[in-house]
Parts: structure tokens; C-alpha cells; sequence
């Protein structure tokens, strides 16, 4: 099974429009750049660019059971049949959550119910839209997303303690898309 685009997009609209006005434009915003980086992973472009729209499905109000968004989000799309494997372990495990799940008390959950990609192009893509896109679906550095993040949430909170461990990883997936974008002629 393929996730459509049209579902994803639709879903995510559903979910997120009106109770997370904010969050659908930072959603839309990471999805305009996963089109973008379609030659980068060929004909995983459709995948990534689903899951883009899809990544944080799990912050709207119904589907929030955990708190944890990547596996609230992630188990619901499980349940949907028009939604593929690949896609949901995309959003279970986007830009680094494992990372979080596990300051959460949550990892064996994530890596057991959705064990992360074997495809690093595909994963960096994802993480790159997500971590250059602002809250209001406006383009950033990573530097800056980061910091953003960080001034959101405090850094003695739980998002703090992940996205400063996590950072160092992130600068690192936005560095390799870049370099690759570079090397094809594709501006990310």
C-alpha cells in the first residue's frame, strides 16, 4: 500500500487546521520543502513528502493519549488503512525522537512498535524539512529552528534536554541534505 498525497494532505488538514492553526502552517511549510527535495530520494519522494505533511499529526487534541507527539501521531496513522508502514515509522521516529522517547520514558515503545528506517537519505530529508521550517511554516537555519525550539521550551524541559542532545545530529542530516542538494543542483 502507497499513502496517497491527497489523504495525507487532507488528513493532516483535518487534524490540525483548526485546533492548531500554527502547527498546520509549520506542517505546510515542511511538506513545500519535502517537494522540493524530491529528486533527492527518487522514488521515495511520494513517501517523504506524506510524511511531511503527516509528522505532527499527533499534537492534535484527539489523538493525544501518550503526550508524545512522533507516537501518538504514529499509532493513529497505523490504524488507517490508507496509510503505509513506511510513512508511519517516518513520523514515529522524525527528526531524532527517539531521542525524546527516551527522556519521555518511551523508547523500547518507539523502537518496538516502529523501528526506524534503513534509509538514511529518506530520514535526513524528513529531518531537514522539519528542522528548517519555522513555527509559522516560514524557512530557517537549523541553528535557528534549535534555538527557537530551545526558547519555546525552556532547556530544563524535556524538549530542552532532547533538542541540545540531539542537535549536534540534526546540524548533521541538514549538513549531508545539503551537500546533496548541492552535488544534484536542487535548492532545498
Amino acid at each position: 500500500m502507497t499513502t496517497t498525497l491527497g489523504h495525507a494532505y487532507d488528513l493532516a488538514e483535518a487534524l490540525l487546521s483548526e485546533s492548531l492553526p500554527r502547527r498546520w502552517a509549520h506542517t505546510q511549510g515542511v511538506a513545500a520543502c519535502a517537494k522540493r527535495l524530491a529528486p533527492l530520494v527518487g522514488d521515495r519522494a511520494e513517501a517523504l513528502e506524506a510524511a511531511a505533511a503527516l509528522h505532527d499529526v499527533g499534537y492534535a487534541p484527539p489523538l493525544v493519549v501518550t503526550g508524545f507527539h512522533p507516537l501518538d501521531g504514529a499509532r493513529h496513522l497505523r490504524t488507517l488503512d490508507a496509510v503505509d508502514d513506511r510513512v508511519a515509522r517516518l513520523v514515529a521516529n522524525h527528526s531524532f525522537a527517539l531521542m525524546e522517547a527516551e527522556e519521555r520514558g518511551l523508547r523500547a515503545e518507539l523502537a518496538d512498535e516502529f523501528p526506524l528506517l534503513d534509509d538514511l537519505p529518506l530520514v535526513d530529508a524528513l529531518v531537514y524539512c522539519d528542522m528548517t521550517t519555522t513555527p509559522n511554516g516560514g524557512r530557517t537555519t537549523s541553528d535557528e529552528r534549535v534555538a527557537e525550539i530551545l526558547g519555546r521550551y525552556g532547556e530544563d524541559s524535556v524538549v530542552g534536554r532532547f533538542i541540545r542532545r540531539a542537535a549536534p545530529e540534526i546540524h548533521e542530516s541538514v549538513g549531508r541534505v545539503r551537500a546533496a542538494a548541492t552535488e544534484l543542483g536542487v535548492v532545498p
